[in-house]
């Protein structure tokens, strides 16, 4: 992780930010702001990165350490946050729930972060949630998941089922004309609540418009699995008006490009996927996802100034050959909803900013306008439909009129 370029600490692109003002360490003094032992001094503060840099969900978290490092780079570029400039302390999930408990311990009770961005599966966030609760820190999670849950130690800043799961079929369902549908996840926890909501979305709404909508099969498959043939086999028996999956990590490589191998592309079958995105298709190629489509919240082709100055940055720090997803956009939204928070509070303490993070907004995210919900630590955004194109990147076909507000417990899909 070379930087590669000095162009990232110019202050035009953090103004394109939205943050406009400096605050200095001495008008908030460590014995103000630390009341609770964390490891914050009067020229820094320490911060927690817990992802997976090796397994088979590396492919998936990588762009989430990245981004992440860009917004704390770009923070303490402007002067970090009341004042201190953060400093890192990046521990390894290794693709392993366990690991992913034992590193969260480590960060919050030996090194005493003030705050820990991390995990992106649900496996993960379930296995160090009692931690961060009973060790009383905060956990700023980047992904997409199912929802059925809100913690004050947790900000969620990726999407929950009503706003990816449900507008994701709803939207099958009136454009592509969608009435059977085959169910297809990896096998942990987020796939298969998130599939409990889809089969109940299609057999209680769905059904209710139409009869004819109905799940005509549902597989789930390990971590790290590659051999999908006897899968795609099923699907070509059962000919689905779509598949929907949630096949996540290394394990979209193989099936992706198995379906291409098999017949199964976007000529004659659909796909929606709510896993896959632009850094997913690195490894698998965009000519095997060619014509599929991607229910998320973030698109790299989102065509604002705002996202080009982010996705600039990105490049210029990472590579030009490097891609944003949208896991990895909402891991940016972490460091910076953080500082917000914190100079809102005026303090690093926990309890603190727990309660100051409620309304707070990031108008200038690359997605566009978020805001932090009043009572469940989730994000109001918008929600999209992407088609995948040749060259690995969306052409996006649907956005919803208005931010969905999130609701981690829809009334009917628990």
């Amino acid at each position: 992780m070379k930087l590669k370029s000095n162009k990232l600490y110019k202050i035009a692109s953090l103004l394109a930010m939205g943050v406009t003002s400096l605050l200095h360490a001495e008008e908030y003094p460590t014995a103000e702001v630390n009341t609770t032992g964390l490891a914050v001094t009067d020229d820094t503060v320490t911060v927690g990165q817990l992802h997976s840099i090796t397994g088979t969900m590396a492919i998936s978290e990588t762009g989430s350490v990245e981004a992440e490092r860009l917004a704390i780079e770009q923070i303490n570029a402007m002067g970090g946050v009341l004042g201190r400039q953060i400093k890192v302390i990046q521990e390894d999930g290794a693709s392993d729930w366990p690991t992913f408990a034992e590193k969260s311990k480590k960060l919050i009770i030996q090194d005493k972060v003030a705050c820990v961005f991390g995990c992106w599966t649900s496996a993960s966030r379930k296995a160090v949630l009692p931690i961060f609760e009973k060790e009383n820190n905060m956990l700023y999670y980047p992904t997409f998941y199912e929802g059925l849950e809100d913690s004050k130690n947790v900000i969620y800043t990726g999407q929950e089922a009503t706003q990816q799961i449900i507008y994701g079929l709803d939207w099958a369902y009136e454009t592509l004309g969608t009435r059977t549908f085959y169910l297809i996840g990896s096998d942990y926890i987020w796939p298969r609540t998130s599939m409990k909501i889809a089969r109940n979305h299609i057999e209680r709404v769905l059904k209710a418009k139409d009869p004819k909508c109905k799940v005509v099969g549902e597989e789930y498959y390990p971590l790290g699995h590659t051999n999908f043939r006897s899968l795609i086999n099923k699907v070509k028996l059962k000919k689905p008006d779509l598949m929907f999956t949630a096949v996540v990590g290394g394990s979209n490589v193989a099936w992706y490009k198995q379906l291409t191998s098999a017949g199964v592309t976007s000529d004659k079958y659909n796909m929606l996927t709510i896993s896959t995105t632009e850094d997913e298709v690195l490894g698998i190629g965009g000519e095997n996802c060619e014509g599929f489509y991607s229910s998320m919240k973030y698109f790299q082709s989102i065509d604002t100034e705002d996202n080009k100055a982010f996705v600039k940055a990105f490049k210029e720090r990472w590579g030009e050959d490097s891609v944003v997803g949208d896991v990895t956009q909402a891991a940016y939204l972490g460091p910076w909803l953080w500082k917000k928070t914190v100079e809102k509070a005026g303090s690093f303490d926990i309890d603190k900013i727990a309660a100051a993070s409620s309304g707070i907004e990031f108008s200038n995210a690359p997605e566009g306008y978020v805001r932090i919900h009043d009572t469940n630590h989730h994000l109001w955004s918008k929600s999209k439909i992407g088609k995948f194109l040749k060259n690995g990147q969306f052409e996006i076909v649907s956005t919803s009129d208005e931010l969905i507000e999130p609701n981690p417990y829809p009334e009917g899909y628990q």
